[in-house]
């Protein structure tokens, strides 16, 4: 008589993509270590890129992190020269983020680490395969995230 194995999250696609982000995360950040960037700065560069000048506020809400983060994300991105801060004339508690030529380069080098990554992991998919897992990933990334 065959044993059942036991329930476990291995069968659910939510469980399985969190074990293929933790992994991609580390490997990411591994490689991301001669740029001296974490995927989080890598993410609020992203975001300023896709967004333009935002409040540290708001980039919080569109990063779904803690306003304390964004700005420790965006010191050590200033001392890289990637960005920099720009108050607001109205209000002088506010700042805007910019990026800068270094940080379109910046962003444009982790965007090449990434891709990189992408051939890697997809290596042994076909094309099609390929296309529909990037279409999925597409449909399953929440709104803010795209």
């Amino acid at each position: 008589m065959a044993t059942e194995k036991p329930a476990t999250p291995m069968g659910t696609v939510s469980f399985r993509l969190g074990l293929l982000g933790v992994a991609q995360d580390a490997l990411y950040s591994a490689r991301l270590t001669d740029l001296d960037l974490k995927p989080k700065h890598v993410a609020l560069l992203c975001v300023l890129r896709l967004h333009g000048a935002e409040s540290q506020m708001e980039l919080a809400r569109l990063l779904g992190v803690a306003p304390s983060l964004v700005v420790l994300l965006a010191d050590h991105l200033e001392g890289l020269g990637a960005l920099h801060r720009v108050r607001d004339p109205a209000d002088r508690r506010r700042q805007s983020l910019r990026l800068t030529d270094a940080g379109l380069r910046l962003l444009e080098s982790a965007t090449e680490v990434a891709a990189q990554l992408d051939r890697e992991i997809v290596a042994g998919l076909p094309a099609a395969e390929r296309a529909a897992l990037s279409n999925a990933l597409d449909r399953l990334l929440p709104p803010r995230a795209r």
